[in-house]
């Protein structure tokens, strides 16, 4: 439902795998004190490579506040609201302003949140708005539902993935998995147990200064041969490459201890 006497921002975030890309969609909508509305702008943003659906709902909301500012489109009303069909954002925003920031970007069993550097970017554009006296909302509407603006950034996304000339906004190496299984999260009890892993991906995470790698393990005589996971850690892992590590016992913030060595691969 339309804000009254506020700026209404809806946006939203798609994402295609094979090859991956992503895009986003932003429709910026003034109402004035009674409900109509004013002005109605759809803004145009080519995709990106290698993105997810979570990175483009944040930055269409990045994008879009931005934008609004840039343009005074703020000027005229006493209130910022953003549309969101994301539950990811909407669930996530106060974490992020109350609790993530101040815990170093990590959550309360020490594990890195995702995205941080589009989180923080969120926060400071927030912060903009308010130092120039406008208050700010995230609302969430249903996806997929009779609501036209929300029909509308949807199709704006689709449009933006299907022009995916800007960089992946986060470098992650890829390597074809030997495993025949999928990436199953908590898959691998962390045990405090030695393994062999392969490196499939890889991704630094730049805020954190740690690293994010999904893995498969090749420990043959292992409960979790040939299972791929995700996991944590400080040291450089080159994906393709293997490795006996030791896991720690955290299973909330799964992280490697320590890489024993490398082993050559036959």
């Amino acid at each position: 439902m339309i804000q009254d006497n506020a700026l209404n921002i809806y946006s939203d975030g798609s994402s295609y795998s094979s090859p991956r890309v992503g895009g986003v969609g932003i429709r910026f909508i003034c109402a004035d004190r009674f409900g109509n509305e004013n002005f109605i702008k759809d803004l145009q943003i080519t995709g990106y490579k290698g993105a997810t659906n979570n990175q483009m709902e944040l930055l269409a909301c990045i994008k879009g506040l931005e934008e609004a500012i840039s343009q005074d489109y703020v000027q005229t009303v006493d209130k910022v609201v953003v549309h969101t069909d994301s539950l990811y954002v909407k669930d996530n925003y106060t974490r992020a302003l109350y609790t993530w920031q101040k815990s170093r970007w990590c959550n309360q069993h020490g594990k890195p949140i995702l995205n941080a550097d589009l989180w923080k970017q969120l926060l400071k554009v927030v912060k903009r708005l308010y130092s120039v006296g406008r208050r700010f909302e995230i609302r969430w509407v249903r996806g997929h539902s009779t609501d036209i603006h929300n029909k509308a950034v949807d199709r704006l996304a689709k449009q933006s993935a299907k022009t995916a000339i800007n960089p992946a906004l986060t470098v992650v190496q890829v390597r074809r998995k030997l495993s025949s299984k999928r990436t199953h999260i908590d898959s691998v009890a962390m045990k405090g147990q030695r393994l062999v892993i392969r490196i499939v991906t890889a991704e630094y995470l730049r805020v954190q200064r740690t690293n994010k790698y999904r893995y498969e393990v090749m420990s043959k005589h292992s409960n979790y041969f040939q299972c791929v996971d995700t996991i944590f850690g400080e040291m450089d892992l080159r994906g393709a490459h293997y490795y006996l590590v030791s896991v720690h016992k955290n299973q909330e913030n799964p992280t490697i201890l320590k890489v024993h060595q490398e082993i050559p691969r036959k």
